[in-house]
Parts: C-alpha cells; structure tokens; sequence
C-alpha cells in the first residue's frame, strides 16, 4: 500500500512539474525555457540565422569576379592574352550548362539541405584555392581547373541559400529576406572590385615586386571570404539540426520539379525570352569581365578609378532592383519594361563605344537597365507556362544562359585580341540589337496570342478576380485551367524561382509568396 502511494506522489509530482513548463508548447523542447535568442521559434533566433544566411554566398560572390578586379595584374604576371583570360570565365559558365537542372535534385533527394550546403561551399572553397594556387606556381591549366570547380559550387550554392530562407521564413518575410540575400551578393562583388587592387598592392609591398606570385597570394587571401562563408554553412547546418529536434521539423526542399520532356512543349514566346535573355547577359557580364582596362585605356583612369567605375552595375542594382520589381509588379506591362531595358542597355553601350562622355554616366544607366529587365524579363515566364513546368523552364532558361556566357566569353576575349575594344563593342551592341529585335517580335507574337504578357496588374488581377468569382457564384468548381491560372496569376513557389535569379538580381511579383507562405509553415512550425 505504501509503494502505491508513493508511485502516486511521483506520478503527481511528474504532471506538475510539464505543467509548469513554459516554453513547452511554443518550442516543443521540455526542460528550463529557453532564452529568446536559442529559441528556434522566435524571432531573435531566426535573424540569427538570417545573417549566416546572407554570408553563406558571400564567398561566391566575391571570388566570382576576382579576375575582372586584377585583370591587368593577371594579364601582366601571367603574361596571357585577353583569349585566355576570358577563358577563366568560360571554365566557370561550362559545369553550369548541365547542373543548373540537377541543383535542386541534389539537395532534395541525394545530399539534403544542410550535407548539400556544406558540399557546395567546399566546391567553391576548393575551386578558389586551386584558382590561387596555379596563379602562385605560374599554371594556368590549373587556374582553369580551379574556375571550373568554383563554378559546380558556385550556383548550386545559391540555390541552397535560397531553400534555407524558404525553410525559415515565410510570407511577407520572404520578400525582406530575399532582398537581403540579393544586396548582400551585391555586396561581395562591389567589395571584391573595389579592394582586390588594394590587397595586390600591399602583397606588392610585403614580397617586393610584382609578379605571379603576388597575384597568388592575393587569391589566396580572396580565398579566405571562401572559408568564412564555409564555416557559415556548417553553423547553419548546427542550427537547422538542432531546431529539427526541437520544432519538430523537417529539413527544407527546393521544390524543383525538372522533366526534360516539358521541352517539346514550351510555347513560342517562352523561346523568344531564351533569345533574349542570352542575347542581353552576353553583352553584361562579358562586358564588365573585360572593363577594368577599357576604361585604363579608352578614359586614361587610374586602376583604381577603373575598378571603381566597373563596379558601379553592381553597387546600383542592390538597391534599385527591389525598388523596381515593386514597380513592376504594381503596373505589370512586363514587356515594355523589358523594351525599355533592352533600349537603355543599347543607349548605354553606345555611349561607352562612340563617345568620351564619363563613363559613370553610361554604367549607372547600365547598371538601372540590368535591374530592370531582371525585374521584368525572369518573372513573364512564370505567364507563359504552368507549374508543373516552372522547374524545367528556369533551369533550361539557365542552362542556354550560362552556354552562351561561355561561348561569348572566348569570343569576346578573341575579338579584343585581334581588332580592339571599339569593334569589341560594336559586337556587344550588335548582341543587344538581336535582343532589341526579340523583344519587338515578343511584343507582336504576344499581342496575337490575347496579350497576356504585357496586360497591367490591375487588368490581371480583375480578369482573376471575376473568374473566381463566377466560379463562387455558380457554386461550381472554377473553370480556370492551370495555364490560365498561370497568365493570371503564377502561384509558384516563390523560393523555387528566386533560386535562378539571385545571381541576376530579379525579384519576383509579391503575389507569387502566397504559395511559398505554406510551404515554410509545413516546414518551419510543423
């Protein structure tokens, strides 16, 4: 009878001692509550997070444009012509010809999220150090390899930035947390173009001359963002584990659907925006690869000034491309939008190649007109195709993007070699122009198929609105098919789009998180 008794005491004493647990029910971890800022479910916890988050990339951003930042250096102590040099960016375009498909199915079947980062992050580490190594032993070959490597991690790694944000945060969070993800990718790049020359000059001082291997250890101390942005991703691999266990969660997905077979069924103007996307880029990124000197020579600038002004694309865009994608988004008219970037890009390529005008004026209209055709240009093909194909259609999008970065990336360093910077820009106009002639064939091809690229947001949400509404009304199921439901209004995941503009500073329309709020509820407070 006394055992009884005394089992009924503990018993009695166990239950008082979970109902007196606070923080029981909100974190789901049993024992003393726990402070705000280890909380996985509050806030202070997840802005935390939030700043790894933004520094996971920082690293790929910052040694992605390490040689337009010493390409005077680099063609001088290497003794290379413009030919090779650009073959540094091709090395980094080639690998993502084919993952840029396979990105998201890594991180959602084969690795997981937080494996999958760690991987990532060790490519673009490893890539940088192998790219530091060969400039410091004089090997070129092993520079590229080392490019080539960066460049598997390079992109993959934006795409698990992304599905990180998508498993912490939800609804209107998103759209702040992607913003800072993109200014802060802006951020390593302006940095990296701005202090690169800075470091190469005090190596300089400390080993006495010049030289190749004063070019590899600057990468080498560049390399070092690499690892920061490494130990990132092994501290949000710690705090992802560890408020699995204690929300209860499951770890986050891409969402990536790619069925190659979705190909055949793209429709005409979604081809249209293939030509031009590759057409615009390929006079973009080329450009600024290769600006550093054009600006040393055509301007009389000082190196410094030289990087300075060839930086001001990215320095512009983080700031202007949320601005303009909620003007976007509040007016809609995506191609006239995309017209007037295209016209701008060519105005200002222009004024570079046939005038002596500052060079800031025509690389800040450069730098507005780059953001506004992202904003406009990445989100109408969630317009043309349903759902279901929106994993295929951005990674093929991507993937004849990154083939043509590559090819024009020799071409271009070939050109420069043979005929000079002014028919090098004729070259890059005559690219804008194909653009410019796409954009005016999207127009009418759009026009002739009812118009629904460039209809206001305010005539697509009220053709959505009386669809809806008549559905209601009739009591009936709505009419609406999946592809009018993506003219109308594309309910996609908007993380799993955002993992393919990131690097090309887009923002997505607000209405699109609407879906993605649901999708960081499962995963976050499930």
């Amino acid at each position: 009878m006394a055992d009884i008794e005394e089992d009924r005491g503990l018993l009695a004493a166990d239950a008082g001692e979970e109902d007196s647990l606070p923080g029981v029910e909100e974190s789901g971890h049993v024992g003393t509550p726990l402070p705000a800022i280890c909380d996985p479910a509050h806030v202070l916890h997840r802005v935390v997070v939030l700043v790894f988050m933004c520094f996971l990339g920082f690293g790929s951003y910052f040694c992605y444009d390490n040689p337009a930042s010493l390409q005077t250096e680099v063609l001088q102590d290497l003794n290379l012509n413009t030919a090779k040099f650009m073959q540094l960016y091709a090395w980094y375009s080639w690998p993502n010809v084919i993952l840029c498909f396979f990105g998201g199915f890594l991180i959602d079947r084969v690795f997981g999220i937080r494996l999958g980062t760690i991987i990532f992050s060790l490519f673009v580490c490893i890539g940088q150090l192998i790219f530091a190594t060969g400039a410091l032993v004089n090997r070129f070959w092993l520079m590229e390899i080392g490019r080539f490597i960066f460049g598997i991690g390079g992109e993959s790694l934006a795409v698990a930035q992304n599905t990180y944000a998508v498993n912490w945060f939800k609804g209107k969070e998103l759209n702040l947390v992607f913003g800072l993800q993109l200014s802060m990718a802006r951020l390593g790049s302006t940095v990296n173009m701005n202090i690169m020359g800075w470091v190469y000059s005090k190596v300089t001082l400390l080993l006495g001359a010049p030289g190749h291997t004063t070019l590899g250890c600057s990468f080498m101390i560049a390399a070092v963002t690499c690892i920061f942005s490494l130990t990132c991703a092994l501290v949000l691999a710690f705090l992802d584990k560890r408020a699995e266990k204690i929300l209860q969660k499951e770890q986050g997905k891409t969402g990536e659907v790619i069925q190659l077979t979705d190909v055949k069924d793209f429709p005409l103007p979604l081809w249209i925006i293939f030509i031009i996307c590759v057409c615009y880029y390929v006079a973009i990124f080329p450009f600024i690869g290769l600006g550093q000197v054009f600006f040393i020579e055509k301007f009389d600038f000082s190196p410094a000034e030289a990087r300075a002004v060839n930086s001001i694309v990215y320095i512009i865009s983080a700031p202007a491309s949320p601005v303009l994608g909620f003007v976007v988004d509040k007016i809609g008219r995506n191609v006239i939008w995309v017209m007037c970037a295209v016209c701008t890009t060519l105005a200002s390529h222009m004024m570079l190649a046939f005038t002596f005008w500052t060079p800031w004026i025509g690389m800040s209209l450069l730098g507005l007109s780059y953001s506004l055709l992202a904003c406009a240009l990445w989100p109408m093909v969630a317009f043309v195709v349903p759902e279901h194909q929106l994993g295929t259609a951005y990674g093929f999008m991507q993937s004849v993007q990154n083939l043509g970065l590559a090819l024009i990336a020799m071409a271009a360093g070939a050109i420069l070699d043979s005929r000079g910077y002014l028919f090098l820009q004729v070259f890059f106009c005559s690219c804008i122009c194909i653009a410019l002639v796409a954009v005016v064939m999207l127009y009418f091809v759009d026009y002739l198929r009812g118009g629904d690229l460039n209809r206001s947001a305010a005539a697509r949400a009220k053709l959505l609105k009386e669809a809806t509404s008549e559905a209601e009304n009739t009591r009936r199921p709505s009419q609406l098919t999946e592809g009018d439901v993506a003219r109308l209004s594309p309910m996609s995941a908007f993380g799993l789009r955002n993992c393919h503009l990131s690097r090309f500073g887009a923002q997505l329309p607000h209405h699109c998180s609407g879906h993605l709020s649901s999708l960081a509820h499962r995963s976050v407070l499930k």
